[in-house]
């Protein structure tokens, strides 16, 4: 089933979306989710090492999380992209004991003189206890820090 990306679904267990507006135009928005300096400045440690580049990989680290599986890191693989619209990426742990192996796709649209980005965070077991903690986490991360710190980000941007 394909369901856009904006249509909202709580009761999907192996999914997280996220609709956010932000008063700047998709080129900027796009700047801030490609540019490596810019990302390192809302996302994880090592996204400088990003290249929009199909097949490219990099790494990123974070704060473990024993309850949820998560070794604090990430390792990163861009999927798909098309240029101020969609960018799609892999995000999985390198450490075997974790099952987390998610894809990350965010899509921009042009809103007035804004952009809506919405982010679908698919790939979460819905019948591993881990797994739904790191939903539950990573949810609520998404809607408040990190869109928050990208916000940020867009209003340093000139």
């Amino acid at each position: 089933m394909n369901i856009p990306p904006h249509a909202a679904d709580d009761d999907d267990l192996t999914v997280v979306r996220v609709d956010q507006f932000f008063p700047h135009p998709p080129a900027k928005v796009w700047r801030a989710l490609t540019d490596p300096e810019l990302l390192a400045q809302w996302q994880m440690p090592g996204s400088r090492d990003f290249r929009l580049e199909v097949g490219h990989r990099y790494r990123m680290t974070s704060v473990p999380r024993p309850g949820t599986n998560f070794s604090g890191v990430v390792e990163v693989s861009v999927l798909a992209f098309d240029a101020e619209r969609m960018l799609r990426v892999r995000w999985a742990d390198p450490d075997p004991a974790n099952a987390a192996d998610w894809t990350i796709t965010w899509t921009l649209e042009q809103e007035g003189r804004g952009t809506r980005l919405f982010l679908v965070h698919e790939g979460f077991d819905p019948d591993d206890p881990a797994q739904l903690m790191a939903r539950k986490i990573m949810d609520g991360g998404w809607r408040s820090h990190v869109m928050r710190a990208l916000g940020q980000t867009l209003e340093r941007l000139r």
